[in-house]
C-alpha cells in the first residue's frame, strides 16, 4: 500500500524507459513471485527442500524477510520523489546519499532481494533458490543501466558516490567520512 500511495507523490520525468524492457521486468517480476508463492510449482526437483523444515529455519527466514522488506521501505522514504520504477530521471533530480544510500547504490534491490531470499529460506524448496536468482539477474541488469543513466546525469559526482558505496551489497566507511 505504501508504495501505490508514494509513488504519485513522485516527481514528474526528464528521461523516458523503453516499453520493451519494462514489460520484460513485469514478466520477470511475474515469475519470480509465482515461482516464490505458488503451490503449483512445488513438482520435481522445485520442490526438493534445501534446508530443513524446523521452526527454526522457518523463524531465521521470517526475520530476513523482514529485515529486507525494512531496508526496501526505508530506501524508497530516502528517494522520496525520486523514486520511480522506471529507470528514468527526474526533474530536479538529485543523487541520495543519505540513509541506506550512504552504503549502497541500489538499496531498494537489495532489500528486496532480502525479503525474497527470507522467504526462500522460510519455503525451503529450491523453487525459492530459482526465484531468487531470476530476480537478482533481473536486478543486477536494470541496477547497472540505472548507473549508466546516473553517471550521465550525475558524472564525477555519482562515480564518487560508486567509489564510496557498494553496488547492492553495502560497504561501510570505518573512521572518519
Amino acid at each position: 500500500m505504501y508504495w501505490v500511495i508514494s509513488a504519485r507523490q513522485s516527481g514528474a520525468t526528464k528521461t523516458h524507459e523503453a516499453h520493451s524492457f519494462r514489460a520484460v521486468r513485469f514478466l520477470i517480476l511475474g515469475a519470480t513471485f509465482f515461482l516464490l508463492l505458488s503451490d503449483w510449482l512445488r513438482i520435481g526437483p522445485l520442490a526438493w527442500r534445501f534446508v530443513p523444515d524446523t521452526f527454526a529455519v522457518r523463524t531465521i527466514g521470517v526475520i530476513i524477510t523482514v529485515v529486507g522488506v525494512s531496508v526496501t521501505v526505508w530506501a524508497r522514504i530516502c528517494l522520496g520523489r525520486n523514486w520511480s520504477d522506471k529507470v528514468v530521471i527526474k526533474e530536479d533530480h538529485e543523487l541520495i546519499r543519505t540513509g541506506p544510500y550512504a552504503y549502497m547504490r541500489h538499496p531498494i534491490y537489495s532489500g528486496v532481494l532480502l525479503g525474497v531470499a527470507g522467504t526462500a529460506i522460510t519455503t525451503g524448496e529450491w523453487r525459492g533458490i530459482v526465484a531468487f536468482a531470476l530476480l537478482f539477474t533481473m536486478y543486477a541488469i536494470k541496477a547497472k543501466k540505472e548507473e549508466r543513466v546516473l553517471a550521465g546525469a550525475f558524472g564525477g559526482a555519482f562515480e564518487e558516490h560508486a567509489r564510496r558505496t557498494g553496488f547492492l551489497l553495502p560497504r561501510f566507511h570505518w573512521g572518519t567520512r
